[in-house]
């Protein structure tokens, strides 16, 4: 493989990326050929040296947009980090996809509840005075209670929330760092 054939597979790869990043990264590989010349290496045995191009590209899209992530939590930043690294290799998308997928779903379903709960109280006037029920105390403290709890739970949701999406950039900067430890053995 040429210098030529290795940077346009790893532009090509990283096309996702800003222009930006991109180029700074193909600086970067550029510098690595120049260094390895200067060193009286082939551009051959550069390419060696520096691996598979496309699997290269994988792993810089990973570290990206784990990087992202922690810059800014969205629901586009952790969707685009769970999809690069699931792209290094089978062994993510059973590992990774599934579980990450299992605890979100959870976390949604407890943030619905709260949300449910914490609407509770407010509702109950209007369907009071729709006659959909009438008022009775007892229900309205339920409701009351109900509406407390959903606070203070939205409260702890809120921790955990925050515990689990530091957990998850954990797990896929280790999962990252394994694969690439895979590939540099190879």
């Amino acid at each position: 493989m040429t210098k030529i054939e290795f940077m346009s597979e790893l532009k090509i790869g990283l096309k996702r990326l800003e222009v930006a990043e991109r180029e700074d990264i193909l600086r970067d590989y550029d510098e690595h050929f120049m260094m390895g010349m200067q060193e009286g290496k082939t551009e051959e045995e550069i390419c060696k040296s520096l691996g598979e191009p496309k699997q290269m590209s994988k792993e810089l899209m990973a570290e990206y947009h784990i990087e992202q992530i922690e810059k800014q939590f969205s629901f586009k930043n952790i969707w685009g980090a769970l999809l690069s690294v699931t792209a290094l290799g089978f062994f993510n998308l059973v590992f990774i996809l599934g579980p990450v997928i299992a605890v979100f779903g959870i976390v949604f379903a407890l943030w619905v509840c709260i949300f449910a709960f914490s609407i509770l109280l407010p509702i109950y006037p209007i369907v009071c005075i729709l006659g959909l029920s009438t008022f009775i105390f007892f229900e309205f403290f339920t409701l009351l209670i109900l509406c407390a709890l959903g606070l203070l739970l939205g409260i702890l949701m809120k921790r955990l929330t925050k515990w689990i999406l530091r957990l998850f950039i954990r797990y896929l900067k280790y999962n990252v760092s394994i694969v690439k430890r895979g590939w540099e053995n190879e």
